[in-house]
This record gives structure tokens, sequence and C-alpha cells, in this order.
């Protein structure tokens, strides 16, 4: 019989821990939060303190269940939650549920999951740290205030169908992906003409080597035209070479934002996929632990590294570093993450190696020299105008650090602009041949939209939220539909070229595709809607430097230097005041605007309707009802134009006869559909119903009125209840809810009566069936 009784948040790890231990031990995992605030009445008790009134989650009864019946058969319990504010509020819930003292029971983290940090971490135990369990408390007490008090204030002033709901955090990367969008919308790009030349020299070899040289910008096609008469017939002399040698500095290590920006740039992963790829290498004992905003390495590690770039690339690439952290208060800063094994390159699932080997270059690169460079810059004159061209080259003299690694960057422009090419040989006085020269035309471009990781990036700029935050933020926002996370289309824009050759001067217009982006985050309109509400009538929780203020206050509880009770009361008083005062007084928001009248004089207009965004013909006093029509994915409350709203309402359209019944088309709540002889069948997805012909639509509706008629097996007219075929056999529909059949019941199916029906309908209703506790995958 164990001993002891380790107990940790995943079973991955309990599994990876227990194979160290031994059988002294015994470890079992609590699956993450075992209780959390209740969801009746706020869960708090505001008049005493905001005393918090906590419940065992439903799913967790069975696993506190079993962690007290290990405990009758163990001599101690260890609790080894991680080291952040959430591991140690895990550990502080553990005792409090499972009748330990917080004061004696032993406490123990590490920041790997290895041997030698496992063995030291249980000589060296703690107890439970009551500030850190303060600091969390404090963030889920204000977080669940601010959503429980805001959403009802928002269910009445927006009242969309289906609840709305607000968060301290969310609501301001909310503002932050709605002030880009807005920006970007009011945008205008500003065209000038880039100057760019062809020019070439014999190298060494005797061979013509061609390169380009750039001169200035013009802000008109006239004056670029001007610049390229006054060039014919010119002689290309350089004029002067400077070579400079330059250096590039590795990276430091990876924390919790860096590695999900570079995961999202390098492989394309959303901030959740990596953090929950990261959290299995951590588990399994490949990688530190993965919560973190330090760039520190343990001596341990930097020793492994030290030994590691020997033996793999020798000395002469070796640079050791200490990295520090530019916040001084970064939240528990353990270590960066790294492997906890250098010498292992690669982990065996491909997914997870991936990620793996992303976090193994970045930690290597960091120990490693400097890349050094050679920059040659060349001035060349031009005889008939004595103005200058300028062509830069780089040259690699010692790779260092890139032989492993090199960091991406957010800007995809300054990616291109920043390949230099290697010039020819060149000297001062040499006579150039001329090949061609060009002024093209260049817009300038809006600052792109953010990426999950550009997102992460900026929020941690602003000091709003914490390794641990980043991930259920964007997750939260965008399933709360505020923020969509999509590609946008390019579009066609033509572009003007002027090209000096053979002494001639050629005018071309060219296309370019411009616009198209992929996985960017877009405020939707109802984001924009509840952005902007909340940013008239609660000014102070959606100001960045109010919200990082908050986050400098949740630092000081972890310091043990301010009280959380007290933090949270100074914030809840004028806060709730402001709530009273915004239901009293507020107007409905609905982000109205006004787009132009149709040819009778009524108003158009655009703005968030109960199901979402619409267009609107006539008001609402009218004598005539008014006419709407659902704006489409693609589309916005902000930027549709009168004529784009005009075409929604040439919806529905009637496409012809099908079995002498019209075939109409339409959009409805549930997205576009087809209707005939009083049924409605959802429009396939590549099916415009603007667009969509009879030809097309006709076959569909047969062969789904076919399933759905194979499907059925029974309907109740009057009482509206169907017994239908799923993949789990035949089950009850009534409205929109299903309901289940016995074994026997769905073997005699086609006879049963609307009384049996009626019967299960209300059993089930009364006894409804207890969701099954699963486990949750390592």
């Amino acid at each position: 019989m164990a001993k002891n009784l380790l107990i940790v948040e995943s079973p991955a790890k309990a599994k990876t821990i227990e194979k160290i231990l031994g059988d002294d031990f015994e470890v079992k995992s609590c699956y993450g939060h075992i209780r959390d605030l209740e969801k009746n009445d706020m869960g708090i008790d505001i008049k005493n303190g905001f005393a918090p009134k906590y419940i065992v989650a439903e799913d967790k009864e069975k696993v506190v269940k079993d962690l007290k019946s290990s405990m009758k058969k163990s001599t101690e319990v260890w609790l080894a939650s991680d080291e952040d504010r959430e591991g140690e509020s895990i550990s502080w819930h553990l005792a409090e549920v499972l009748g330990l003292d917080p004061k004696t029971t032993k406490r123990i983290v590490f920041h790997e999951i290895t041997k030698p940090a496992i063995e030291k971490a249980v000589k060296n135990p703690r107890t439970i740290n009551m500030a850190l369990v303060d600091a969390q408390q404090a963030r889920r007490i204000l977080d669940r205030i601010v959503g429980f008090e805001l959403s009802p204030v928002l269910w009445r002033k927006i009242g969309m169908k289906g609840g709305l709901s607000a968060g301290r955090v969310q609501s301001v990367a909310v503002k932050l992906i709605a002030e880009k969008e807005r920006e970007i919308n009011h945008f205008k790009p500003v065209s000038t003409f880039k100057l760019e030349a062809s020019l070439a020299a014999t190298d060494i070899n005797n061979k013509a080597v061609t390169f380009k040289a750039e001169g200035a910008k013009y802000t008109t096609p006239d004056d670029a035209e001007k610049f390229l008469q006054s060039c014919i017939g010119a002689k290309y002399t350089v004029k002067d070479i400077q070579v400079k040698p330059g250096k590039r500095t590795p990276a430091a290590p990876f924390t919790t934002s860096t590695l999900q920006q570079e995961a999202s740039r390098k492989l394309g992963y959303g901030v959740s996929k990596t953090m929950l790829l990261a959290q299995k290498l951590y588990e399994s004992g490949k990688i530190t632990y993965m919560r973190t905003d330090s760039v520190a390495l343990s001596e341990t590690a930097t020793e492994s590294i030290k030994n590691e770039i020997a033996k793999s690339y020798g000395d002469k690439y070796l640079q050791l570093r200490k990295y520090k952290n530019k916040n001084e208060s970064a939240q528990e800063a353990h270590e960066a993450i790294r492997p906890t094994y250098m010498e292992e390159h690669s982990v065996d699932d491909s997914d997870l190696n991936r990620l793996y080997e992303l976090i193994w270059k970045r930690t290597i690169a960091s120990q490693m020299s400097d890349a050094e460079l050679e920059k040659t810059t060349a001035k060349i004159n031009i005889s008939t105008n004595n103005q200058d061209l300028t062509a830069s080259g780089e040259v690699m003299k010692f790779d260092g650090f890139l032989k492993v690694y090199t960091e991406s960057t957010d800007d995809e422009e300054t990616d291109e602009e920043d390949q230099e090419g290697r010039l020819p040989t060149l000297a001062i006085g040499q006579v150039l041949d001329f090949k061609q020269m060009t002024a093209t035309e260049r817009f300038s471009r809006p600052g792109a939209r953010y990426t999950e990781a550009s997102l992460v990036k900026k929020l941690e700029e602003l000091g709003i939220g914490r390794p641990s935050t980043y991930a259920p933020t964007i997750s939260t926002v965008i399933k709360r539909s505020y923020v969509e996370k999509r590609d946008k289309e390019g579009v066609k824009r033509d572009f003007r070229v002027l090209r000096l050759k053979d002494d001639a001067i050629e005018k071309i217009t060219e296309q370019e595709n411009t616009g198209a982006e992929r996985s960017k985050l877009f405020p939707t309109d109802l984001g924009l809607v509840v952005t902007d509400f909340l940013n008239q009538h609660f000014t102070k929780v959606m100001d960045y430097s109010f919200t990082a203020n908050i986050e400098e206050e949740f630092d000081k509880i972890a310091e043990g230097k301010m009280l959380w009770s007290k933090m949270v009361g100074d914030f809840y008083t004028p806060f709730h005041i402001g709530v009273e005062h915004t239901l009293e007084t507020a107007e409905r928001a609905k982000g109205e605007r006004l787009l132009g009248v149709d040819v009778s004089g009524k108003p158009i207009s655009a703005r968030m309707g109960r199901y979402g965004p619409m267009v609107q013909i006539g008001a609402q006093d009218d004598e005539e009802k008014p006419r709407f029509a659902k704006l489409k994915a693609t589309q916005s409350i902000e930027t549709i134009t009168l004529e784009e709203a005009m075409d929604l309402f040439k919806l529905p359209r009637t496409l012809g006869q099908f079995e002498d019944k019209d075939i109409t088309v339409n959009i409805g709540r549930f997205g576009a559909y087809a209707a005939h002889d009083g049924k409605f069948y959802s429009l396939n997805k590549e099916m415009d119903p603007y667009t969509v012909e009879f030809a097309e639509v006709a076959p569909m509706v047969e062969e789904k009125r076919k399933a759905k008629d194979e499907r059925t097996v029974k309907v109740f007219e009057k009482e509206k209840i169907q017994l239908l075929r799923g993949p789990y056999g035949p089950y009850i529909k009534q409205g929109l809810r299903n309901y289940k059949l016995s074994k026997e019941q769905q073997e005699r199916v086609a006879d049963l009566t609307i009384e049996e029906v009626k019967a299960v309908i209300e059993e089930l209703k009364a006894n409804p069936p207890k969701k099954s506790f699963r486990k949750k995958k390592a």
C-alpha cells in the first residue's frame, strides 16, 4: 500500500510522475478545478466582504469521492498542482474539500517533469501560498461580478435573441479588434511611384550579373515620367561604395506569448491549439512549464545547451547569454519554455513534434553566436540629371544562430522588403550597363488586422491579462460571436507602370490582388454594437490603462501587499452605481445607420435586429409595415452601401414550378433555404440564394425530400410530434427537442401510439438522463 497520495491536475502528468516516484506514492489526478462559484445568485456574498460561495462541480463529484477513498488508504496527502495562481488555487480548493489543513499539508512545485526536478520538489515541500490563492480568487470574483452585472444590461439594452454577456478582459480584447477594423475601414490609400533600375556589371569570371538599384519616390505619374525622360541616354557610374559589418542577435527563449506568436506565424496554429500541444509536451516530461512570462534559463539548462551546441555545431557557434525580463512583475517567473532534455531533438507524435522542434530550435539558438554580415551600399550616379540610385546587398560571413533558427515577424511587407540580394563586385568610377528603369505605382496600406498571436502580443504590451488568460480570452470572444476568425478574399486593383527601355517610355496598366487575408480576427456587427454601448456607458471598465492597473493590483495581492477584498470593494462600488444608472437611463442600442431613401421616400437603414444584422425599408411607426432583409455573412452594418442593401430585398425569389408547386429561395434564422409545397430544405453550402437557378435547386429538393421521407417513421400532425430514424436508431422529435426511445420501443416504433409517445416525453421531462462523467483525455 502506498504511504503517500500525491494529487496533480491531469492524468497524463500523474502517469509520468508515478513512474518517477515509485511504489511509495500513489499519484492521482483531480482533472483541474474541482469546484467553482455557484451559478445561482452570482455565487458571491456582496454584503459580507464579497465572500465566495463555492460548490463542487457535478462532473467532479465522482473525482472527489475517488480521492477521498484513496486518502483513507494513505498516511499523507501531498498537493502538486501547477505553480501559478490557478494551480495554487486548485491546491487550496482540494484542501478545503478533502478536509486538509492548508497550513500543514505538503505542497510541492516543479517547472519540469523530470526525475531530478520531482525528487528535489519532494525533498523541499512547502505549504499553500494563500497570497497566490487570494490573487486568483480576486480575479475570479471580479470577473464574475462584471459578467453577472453587465450581462442583464446588454439583454435589456441590446436585446438580441439569445443571451448576451460581457467580460472584463474579453470586452477590452473585442474593443481592440473593433478599433483596428474601423481604422482599416476609414483608411484612404495614397499612391506613389517607386523607381527601380535594372543594371548589370561583369563579375570576375567576365559574366554579366544583373542587380536592382532604387531611386526616389514620386507622388504623381507626371513627375515620375519627367524623371524617366531626364534619364534617356544617361550613363550610370558607381559614385561611392560603403561596406559595413553587421550582426544579428538571437531572440530570447520562449515565454507563453512569444511561443503563441511564433507557432501562429511558423506553424499556423491558433493560440488554443498551441497551448493544448504545449500542455501535452509538459505533462509527458518533454518541456518545462508552458505558462510563464520569464525568459530566464536555469544554470543546469544553460550547461546542457552549451554541451549540445559544442557537440552538434562546434565551439565557434557558442555564445552564452543571460536574458532578463522587461516586466519586473512577471507573474511567478519560473523559467522560459524549453526542452527538459536538450539531447532529445524530436518527439514521436508528428503534431507535437512540430511544436517541440520550434521550442528546441529557439532554445538552442538563444545561446548561439551572433550571425555576422557584411552590408554593401553602392551609390550610382545618373549623368543626365545628377541624381543618385542606391543598390544594397548583404553577404553572410558567419551564419551563427541562423544555422538553426530565424524569428518571424507579423509584418508581411517588411519580411518581403528585407530580403536583400547579393551585389556583384563593384568599383568606384565603374560604368554600368543599363537594362531598364520602371516607375511602379504602389499604394499605402492600413495596419493589418489582428491574428490570434498579434492580439496576444498587443494585450501583453498593454499589460492586460497574463499567460494563463490569453487562450481562454480569445476562445470566449469567438464563442460569443463578438469576433470571427476567417479569411478575406482580395480584390483586383489596377496600378500603373512607366517603363524606360531602349530610350523609349512605355505606359502600362497592370493588375494586382490586394487585401487578401488569412485567419484574421474580424469584429461582428454584434461585437461592434456591444463595444460601442460599453464604451459609452462603462468608459472605465473599457479603458486599457484601467484594465492593466487591475492586473497590477492582482500582482500586489499575489505578493501579499494588498487585501483582495479591499481591491474588489474599490472596484465594485462605482461599477455597481454605473450599472444601475445605465439600466435606468440608457437608450436601446441598435447600431443603426441611415443608408438613404427608396423611391417612395421611405428611409432605408441598417441595424441590429433580434436575430442579427439586417436592413430595413420604412420606420416602425409607419402605417405600412416595414420590410426587412438579413445581411450576408460578409457584410457589415458599418460598410454596406445603399446599392448592396437594395439587392438584399430581391429575396424571396421564385425560381419556377416543380410538380405544379412554386420553388422559392430565401434566407431565414438558420440560413438559406428552398421552400416547396409547405416544406423547407436548407440550400447546399455552395448555393447562393441570390443567384442560384431552378435547375440546381429542383434536384436538391427532390433528393432531400426523399431522404426526409425515408427518415420519417410516423407523424402525429395534431400534436406536432414526429418519430424519426437517426444514426443511433429511432427517436421522438417534438419542436426542437429530441427524446430517446428504449430498445424495446425502437423495435416496434411504427406501432407506437400517441399516448405511449406522450408518456415517454413526460417521463424524460420529469427524470432527465444524467450526463455521464467522462475522464478528460490526456
